[in-house]
């Protein structure tokens, strides 16, 4: 399959003619990201992971388009696009089911922790065609399974780089790239990609930096 990073954590999969979208955020090219979106998986609620002005009117104006997310957004985008309340999916951890022809497994459940002052809430992970997984705001390693293609949020709030490399080692895809990223400069990236290369590689992953639009087969 094909997958495209846009900026930050969306990512874009086709397959067969089929498009599914997971994340797209505030920060993200949205309208280029759903543009022939079949399914959208959402992780939380964040903004910078739902643009939910964008996604509602995708659902509006596409009426075949599903969306998957944890109860709070779907609950939010019921509210938004009523029309498509039928086609807006409640997902918790532990659940298995079918996207736009992608066979779906969701783990984790809960966002990393930020501060203690600031809530925790609900987070999924995504693993895409027992390849692919995506794993929100959180370093939830899926349990039960060999993950082939891991993206692995590099920078945010809630990590620091030391817990961005053991993740890579624990979760030992054969191929890695970067999500969560767009509050980044080159330094900084290239400081956390090159101890992700060094290390990850020592334990099997091949790590590899995608630019937004970037395109590859995996």
């Amino acid at each position: 399959m094909k997958l495209t990073k846009f900026t930050h954590a969306c990512v874009r999969i086709e397959k067969e003619g089929q498009v599914l979208v997971l994340d797209p955020g505030t920060f993200s090219e949205t309208d280029q990201a759903l543009d022939g979106a079949a399914a959208v998986l959402i992780t939380h609620e964040h903004a910078d992971h739902i643009d939910v002005d964008a996604v509602s009117g995708a659902l509006l104006a596409s009426p075949e388009l599903q969306l998957f997310a944890p109860a709070g957004v779907a609950t939010e985008l019921r509210g938004k696009a009523p029309e498509a309340a039928g086609r807006i999916h409640t997902v918790a951890a532990g659940e298995s089911f079918k996207a736009a022809g992608f066979a779906i497994r969701s783990f984790g459940g809960q966002h990393a922790l930020i501060h203690p002052q600031i809530p925790v809430v609900a987070n999924v992970g995504y693993l895409v065609d027992s390849n692919l997984y995506h794993p929100g705001d959180s370093f939830a390693i899926p349990d039960g399974i060999e993950v082939q293609t891991l993206l692995v949020p590099i920078h945010a709030p809630w990590n620091k780089v030391g817990e961005v490399v053991d993740f890579v080692i624990g979760v030992r895809a054969p191929r890695a790239f970067p999500i969560h990223d767009a509050l980044l400069n080159d330094t900084g990236r290239g400081l956390i990609e090159g101890h992700v290369t060094r290390i990850g590689a020592r334990y099997g992953t091949e790590y590899r930096h995608l630019d937004s639009g970037e395109a590859v087969e995996v």
